[in-house]
């Protein structure tokens, strides 16, 4: 199966199609172990940016992204406990979209799955729950884009983030194996160079 996908890549190769997606959207539904005063503020929404690399021929490509979402940790509740908190993203993704051939002038659905690393961070006021950790992650999702021109278009896209692989504690304060996952929609410009 991974000679297949080489080689579909490889096949595709003349009429691969470079892309740079600076990115705006927001996370949700996010769920973590690393204490019970961070796992309702993980799960409400909150905002992320981003920017990506992806290298698309007929229909398999991949990809390279980095996201970062402030305050992910915070919430109204516990404002006077957490004092600064943020997950960066660092993703690498095999795409695999609806032949560009045939959506040449129209939108083109893809979806994609790879694999990476997630840096998540708390700062609290008393230095006790503070932690900063980096865990191995999975990311999958679907998306569809559209140029509006020869150079320029607009991708919308949705994925889930799980981190995995973890230690079984965190310095006293992880409820069980550490873990955090999330879900996150965007919208990117994509540029053609």
């Amino acid at each position: 199966m991974l000679a297949g996908a080489i080689w579909s890549i490889a096949a595709d190769a003349s009429g691969a199609d470079s892309q740079i997606r600076p990115f705006v959207g927001f996370t949700f539904a996010g769920d973590t172990s690393f204490s019970p005063n961070l796992a309702e503020p993980a799960g409400n929404v909150h905002g992320t940016i981003g920017a990506g690399a992806a290298w698309l021929g007929n229909v398999v490509g991949i990809e390279g992204e980095v996201a970062h979402t402030s305050g992910i940790f915070e919430s109204d509740s516990n404002s006077s406990l957490i004092i600064g908190s943020s997950v960066t993203t660092v993703v690498g993704d095999v795409i695999v979209a609806f032949p560009g051939r045939m959506a040449e002038y129209t939108l083109r659905p893809y979806a994609l799955g790879g694999a990476g690393i997630m840096r998540a961070r708390s700062e609290d006021s008393f230095g006790a729950l503070g932690f900063s950790e980096t865990l191995p992650a999975l990311d999958f999702g679907a998306g569809v884009i559209g140029f509006v021109t020869k150079k320029v278009g607009v991708a919308w896209e949705i994925r889930r983030f799980q981190s995995v692989g973890s230690r079984d504690t965190l310095q006293g304060i992880s409820l069980g194996p550490e873990r955090l996952s999330f879900w996150r929609l965007t919208m990117a410009i994509a540029i053609r160079y």
